[in-house]
C-alpha cells in the first residue's frame, strides 16, 4: 500500500497575502493591475481625475473590494463589472449635473452613477466639476452638523439636575 502524500496548496498572490497590511491605495493599485484591461485603464483615469479635482481626497477600500473616495464624507465609488466601470456618487441626486454625466441609478432619491463602457470618452472637465460639487456638498453638510442647535422661542429648558445634599443657589440652607 502506498503512503498518502500531501500536495502543498498554491500560495496566494502577493496582493492577497498583504491584504491585511496593505493600505487602501495599495489595494486599489492591486485591483487595477489585476484587471489588466480597459477597465483598469478606465479606473486609473477616473482615480487621477478625482485626485486632480480634490487633492486631499481620502482613498478607502470597502465592501470586500470597492474603491471609495471620501472628503468629509463619501464622494464616490469605483466599481468594476464585466462590461462596465461604474462611478457611483453617494449623494448624486443632490448634485447639479448640467453636462448630463449621470446615466445610471437615476431612479433613486440619493445616489446617481455614471456607467463607463469600453471605448467611452470621459469628459474630464465636467467630471471634475461634479467631483468638486460633491466635495462642497459634503463640506456644507459637515459644517451644518457642527453648528449647535438653538432652542426654539417659547420652549422650556430642561430642569437643572438636582444633586442630593446640595443647597440650591441663593439659599443658605438655614431655616428662617
Amino acid at each position: 500500500m502506498k503512503p498518502a502524500t500531501t500536495v502543498p496548496k498554491k500560495r496566494a498572490s502577493a496582493a492577497k497575502a498583504d491584504e491585511g497590511t496593505a493600505t487602501p491605495s495599495e489595494r486599489i493599485d492591486a485591483r487595477i493591475e489585476a484587471l489588466g484591461d480597459w477597465r483598469g485603464q478606465t479606473l486609473t483615469r477616473l482615480r487621477a481625475l478625482i485626485r486632480q479635482a480634490a487633492s486631499d481626497v481620502v482613498e478607502e477600500w470597502k465592501w470586500r473590494g470597492v474603491p471609495v473616495w471620501s472628503h468629509g464624507g463619501m464622494i464616490c465609488t469605483g466599481e468594476t463589472y464585466a462590461n462596465v466601470v461604474k462611478m457611483t456618487f453617494a449623494k448624486g441626486a443632490a448634485l447639479e449635473d448640467p453636462s448630463k454625466l449621470f446615466n445610471a441609478s437615476l431612479e433613486g432619491n440619493t445616489r446617481r452613477a455614471i456607467d463607463f463602457h469600453e471605448g467611452d470618452p470621459i469628459d474630464a472637465t465636467a467630471l471634475k466639476a461634479l467631483i468638486r460639487a460633491a466635495v462642497a456638498l459634503n463640506t456644507a453638510s459637515a459644517a451644518a452638523r457642527k453648528t449647535p442647535k438653538r432652542a426654539a422661542a417659547g420652549t422650556k429648558r430642561a430642569p437643572a439636575k438636582r444633586i442630593p445634599g446640595a443647597v440650591p443657589a441663593g439659599r443658605s440652607g438655614k431655616p428662617a
